[in-house]
């Protein structure tokens, strides 16, 4: 009856290229006698060489689905296809397909080292450990697999991609969750190709957070055959407010009082982020410029929320355009030279 490939290789017939490619490499790391130390791991390994060498070949593929084993290797009459023979025989060097499957690199020397060895690791994502997020993937950034690291090619992460996220005073002082929409390519399971998938990033911003603070999204970036993806990097800055300024974690109320109020005294009603107003009364004169801190009614701390900073009030004077003769007179009699 013949090998049957699909056993060796722990599939069903019918697999996938991927399906195929991704039982190589689970069996092949399994049996390398590098790791495997059983008496037979040699054997098995040049099986498993010899396996892929059929299945991840369409034609010797299409010939052993139909004849079998012994169609493919000329020991059944005739039996290739249209009638001719067909005579293979595995002549390769499992060891050399191994090296060319990781792209040249040995998976051994960083793997087996920090994992110990350990015969009940995950096989089927053995280097989970990683932190890689899945065992494909982790084959790639590793540069033990696809068309980049066969070429040569080592990989670099591309530099951040930085936005900018514009947050109200208001979203500062209670604190806010943003949703952020991007689109980011992501290499198929073939490692060559890339789609395009979208993908939401979630940013909480903290009560008191200062402007240009950093919320960075690891690899969020285009990835391609060649590259590590970007961070994506989205960067704190205040929206313009109708009211307020912003400094540090105080805010600044611009107070505008007439040129009598100045002089006279009055009393300003100070609006604050949270839609409260606070009357503070003047008795005595308001220069230009002067300021005013109302206590604990400005932004929260960024390191102790609990903590607030102050509102403050700077005074502006509003002069007049034109003051009337007599008006002018009676002030130089009462204000002082």
């Amino acid at each position: 009856m013949g090998k049957d490939y699909y056993k060796v290789l722990g599939i069903q017939k019918g697999a996938s290229e991927d399906e195929i490619k991704k039982a190589y490499r689970k069996q092949a790391l399994r049996y390398h006698p590098d790791k495997n130390k059983s008496s037979d791991a040699e054997e098995k390994f040049k099986e498993i060489a010899e396996a892929y060498d059929v299945l991840s070949d369409p034609k010797k593929k299409d010939i052993y689905d139909k004849f079998g084993e012994d169609g493919l290797k000329g020991n059944a009459g005739g039996g290739g296809p249209n009638g001719t023979n067909f005579n293979y025989t595995f002549h390769g060097d499992p060891h050399a397909m191994f090296a060319e499957f990781f792209g040249g690199h040995s998976p051994f020397d960083s793997f087996f080292s920090r994992n110990g060895g350990d015969e009940d690791m995950d096989i089927d994502d053995p280097f989970a450990g990683f932190g890689m997020g899945g065992f494909s993937r982790g084959f790639t950034r590793m540069g033990m697999g696809g068309r980049g690291s066969r070429d040569g090619i080592v990989k670099k992460q591309d530099p951040p991609v930085v936005h900018d996220l514009k947050v109200t005073l208001e979203e500062v002082l209670t604190g806010c969750t943003k949703k952020m929409k991007i689109s980011h390519k992501r290499l198929n399971p073939d490692g060559r190709t890339t789609h395009t998938e979208d993908k939401i990033l979630t940013v909480e911003i903290k009560r008191g957070w200062k402007e240009g603070t950093k919320i960075t999204f690891p690899k969020e970036g285009d990835e391609t055959p060649t590259n590590i993806p970007a961070d994506i990097v989205f960067v704190v800055k205040d929206k313009p407010h109708p009211v307020f300024k912003r400094e540090g974690s105080d805010i600044i109320y611009p107070a505008k009082v007439t040129l009598r109020e100045a002089l006279c005294g009055c009393t300003v009603n100070a609006p604050t982020l949270d839609g409260r107003t606070i009357p503070v009364t003047f008795r005595d004169i308001i220069k230009p410029g002067m300021q005013q801190r109302i206590t604990g009614e400005g932004l929260p701390l960024p390191k102790c929320p609990e903590k607030r900073g102050d509102l403050i009030l700077q005074f502006e004077v509003k002069f007049p355009d034109r003051i009337p003769l007599h008006t002018r007179d009676a002030l130089s009699q009462v204000l002082p030279p």
